[in-house]
């Protein structure tokens, strides 16, 4: 039975008032706003070994507050608590999801464990704590993808939740550390890499390059941090930042010009210092690693690449963006680099279009890396990465495989949002072996395009790259993989006797769910091209094949926190309560 919101709904849980923060709670390493207003705030961290999060919520409102999750922002499959402080004090706390776009419906069995719930004069805050995994059909997984989060309040204690104002946000829940957790340098200097007074084009797309100097310094320093410097007025227009080292050797233009326009000298440049995507923040290195500057080997300028997306067309913008290095002589064991994989951009990279999963492969072969890079390639300890496609792209990852056998799944997100691409870390440092090889898939959704989607720099175009963050650096630039397009086509009953036939071959196909599924398994059966090149523009061309991908079996289902936490608990915790007394409708909707 569906009651209407008139209906006061006051869920009374238990007399007692908890009023003290479990001291699990005071610890919470990591926080953020979830809007822009500040009106609601998040702190949290996990216990991995016992696969559980904890979490505070506080919101502004002395009325019903929500947090929880979403599928894509939809209340359907929605799974949240509900909670509040009545005004005689009581407390009311409980685990519902949403049904429909207007009915959301207590669960049955309740899997969020209440830690404390406390009110002031303005705002009321929750702090509870559940496992990754309950198995409880109404709950959704907590994973090491992109998270969409969801967080909601109502003026007062009738939960009338679709009147109530409900936000929505993209996080990233299991974080690795935090600033404050790593060595800050005594003394720092600080320089700007960026664009003065450009002029951003009134065009979809721009890619526009200049060469800048690193800081002129005579000891050796090390870039331990980098952030973006982001003109306000442009923050929708900017699309990416890359800086990329340049070989001593280069001849570099001067000027600003289109990265990859007519002429070739401003795509010079090839080994990324750093790198910056849509909703990316500041990124602090490692305690034991640093970007060397000053020493006869380090670069001495940079491209500074910055991509503009004016889908508005907007007239009259001028830019100052780019980024800030933070840099200091207190040095760290390492010297970092950037090494570039995936596929490359290039329009035999292609999506069918009306496709719900298309998956695409670029393929890594080091076997030549010692070769090109001048001197045995010590081993690279991976400690970051950096996941990058454009609007189709759905999840991404990267799998490590030795001597034929995967070795693990590297990094992942299978829930990819393009608004929030930043820079993350491993939980634990990866050694990746010269030898070892590295493919990277990525996964699409073209249901909104009636074209096929062709590799290529306008955000319209796709990408499938994923920038590891190692140390100690060596002078590979980047290792991309492409398909031979030549095989795809043939494999798609076109003819062709080169790759320029081959991807005009593409755009002779009728698409449909079988020559889509068709394509998908011809790009991973075809060969690999693979292309690897160095700081100093030196390419070589290896081939390969795409293995076979593992993915490990989720980890087992927790029936609650109380079955697994053995350290004693206050009192409260362990009251046999009900969250929602039966004489309480159970059910919130609109109709």
């Amino acid at each position: 039975m569906h009651h209407s919101p008139t209906k006061s709904l006051l869920f009374l849980m238990s007399t007692v008032c908890i009023c003290s923060s479990h001291s699990a709670v005071s610890q919470l390493r990591f926080s953020t706003f979830l809007d822009p207003k500040h009106q609601t705030y998040l702190r949290w961290d996990y216990d991995d070994e016992l696969a559980i999060m904890t979490f505070e919520f506080q919101a502004q409102s002395t009325g019903w507050v929500a947090f929880g999750f979403t599928i894509n922002k939809e209340i359907l499959g929605a799974d949240f608590v509900i909670g509040g402080v009545l005004p005689d004090g009581n407390i009311y706390f409980s685990d519902w999801h949403g049904v429909n776009e207007n009915t959301i419906l207590e669960d049955e069995r309740q899997d969020y464990e209440l830690l404390s719930l406390t009110q002031d004069a303005t705002s009321t805050t929750l702090a509870f704590r559940r496992p990754f995994r309950t198995c409880d059909e109404h709950d959704l997984d907590i994973t090491g993808d992109t998270l969409r989060l969801m967080a909601a309040f109502g003026t007062n204690d009738t939960i009338d939740f679709f009147k109530g104002k409900i936000i929505h946000r993209s996080l990233f829940l299991m974080l690795v550390v935090t600033n404050a957790e790593l060595k800050q340098p005594s003394t720092y200097h600080v320089y700007d890499l960026k664009l003065n007074d450009f002029p951003i084009p009134e065009d979809e797309t721009t890619y526009a390059c200049t060469f800048l100097p690193l800081p002129i310094v005579k000891t050796k320093h090390h870039i331990y941090k980098f952030e973006p410097i982001i003109t306000p007025r442009n923050i929708t227009a900017v699309h990416h930042i890359l800086v990329y080292a340049c070989g001593n050797g280069s001849v570099l233009p001067s000027g600003v010009s289109d990265c990859y326009g007519a002429d070739p000298d401003f795509s010079l440049c090839s080994q990324i210092v750093a790198g910056w995507a849509v909703g990316g923040g500041s990124y602090m290195f490692p305690d034991e690693a640093g970007y060397s500057l000053g020493t006869p080997i380090d670069p001495q300028w940079v491209r500074l690449e910055i991509h503009y997306s004016n889908f508005d067309l907007i007239p009259d913008l001028i830019d100052n963006s780019g980024l800030r290095l933070f840099y200091t002589t207190e040095l760290r064991p390492y010297d970092m680099g950037v090494l570039h994989t995936g596929i490359l951009t290039f329009p035999i990279h292609f999506i069918p279009p009306q496709a719900d999963s298309f998956m695409s492969y670029g393929f890594c072969n080091t076997s030549r890396f010692h070769e090109i890079n001048g001197s045995p390639v010590p081993d690279m300890h991976v400690f970051g990465y950096l996941l990058h496609t454009h609007l189709a792209g759905r999840g991404l990852r990267g799998v490590q495989y030795r001597n034929g056998k995967q070795l693990r799944v590297l990094c992942e997100d299978n829930k990819y949002d393009f608004n929030l691409q930043e820079t993350r870390d491993l939980k634990k440092t990866i050694i990746f072996k010269p030898g070892d090889e590295f493919l990277v898939e990525c996964n699409y959704q073209t249901i909104d395009r009636t074209d096929t989607v062709f590799g290529g720099p306008s955000t319209l175009n796709e990408m499938c790259l994923l920038f590891l963050f190692y140390y100690p650096r060596n002078n590979i630039s980047s290792c991309l993989g492409l398909p031979d397009i030549q095989y795809v086509a043939n494999q798609l009953g076109q003819e062709a006797n080169d790759p320029t036939e081959g991807m005009m071959a593409i755009n002779s196909v009728q698409w449909n769910n079988e020559t889509i599924k068709k394509a998908e398994k011809a790009c991973k059966e075809a060969p690999q091209i693979v292309n690897i090149k160095t700081i100093d523009e030196v390419m070589v061309n290896e081939t390969g094949f795409i293995r076979d991908i593992e993915v490990p079996e989720p980890a087992p289902c927790k029936l609650s926190p109380r079955d697994v936490i053995t350290t004693p608990q206050p009192p409260y915790l362990h009251t046999k309560y009900k969250a929602i007394p039966d004489v309480v409708s159970k059910t919130v909707s609109t109709s």
